[in-house]
């Protein structure tokens, strides 16, 4: 078991694309292929709310935006993502969670990948273009799963109250710190965050499907299922020649 720990972190598996509504696991299918892989996972939403902590530029008008329930423009996104995947952790792969929302930044990532990423490999076999994974998720599902969704201030652990609450209501089981409900997940707002991803979201899986690309995998199951059909799609990866 060592041993295949050891080959999966150093394989080359190339970027992974996770596309899904909110709440449908991105974060937590995320930090599987992290543990399992050794590379890093690049949230566009943690990289946002950095900003946002930080009181940046970007961060304060970002702020504003979130708070709407709407997603932020393109413009602002390309230069912090790509900044972020010039990083030497990037080099043997990483997964994208939340990038890219639209046609037009997935045609961005292309672009920079096949530029910045691709171009500059001495060996052309390691070329491993991204796999692209959409989570399926009922509409009535999401309401439960984002409506229910509470985060630790101190530790970030995450709980739902309907599917997997605190020990104790309302306080984290780590270190007791009240629970809190991220502003993009108050009821108020969620109904349009799920209309933008209806409207722009859906068009990269298009995008990509038409690529060839696209891999569906219904994320309504348990965890630990769904977790293992997107190490089975990431691992037939391998055979293509990616190494």
């Amino acid at each position: 078991m060592a041993n295949e720990s050891a080959n999966e972190t150093a394989r080359n598996i190339g970027p992974v694309i996770l596309l899904g509504p909110p709440g449908a696991g991105k974060g937590t299918q995320s930090k599987q292929i992290v543990d399992r892989y050794g590379v890093p996972q690049i949230s566009t939403g943690d990289l946002l709310r950095d900003h946002v902590g930080r009181g940046t530029e970007l961060g304060l008008e970002a702020k504003a935006i979130m708070a709407r329930g709407e997603l932020v423009p393109d413009e602002l996104m390309y230069g912090i993502v790509a900044t972020r995947l010039r990083e030497a952790d990037c080099q043997r792969g990483f997964v994208l969670d939340g990038f890219p929302r639209t046609a037009a930044q997935a045609g961005w990532l292309d672009a920079f990948l096949e530029k910045e990423v691709f171009d500059n490999r001495s060996d052309k076999r390691e070329k491993c273009p991204p796999v692209v994974i959409q989570l399926l998720v009922d509409y009535t599902q999401l309401l439960l799963r984002l409506t229910g969704r509470r985060s630790c201030p101190t530790c970030g652990r995450l709980y739902n109250i309907h599917s997997q609450p605190p020990l104790v209501d309302e306080l984290c089981d780590v270190d007791g710190s009240k629970l809190v409900i991220r502003d993009d997940d108050r009821e108020s707002v969620i109904s349009g965050r799920l209309a933008a991803y209806e409207t722009q979201t859906r068009r990269v899986a298009d995008y990509y499907r038409a690529q060839r690309r696209l891999v569906a995998i219904h994320a309504d199951r348990p965890m630990a299922e769904v977790t293992a059909q997107i190490f089975g799609v990431i691992g037939r990866r391998f055979q293509g020649g990616c190494q």
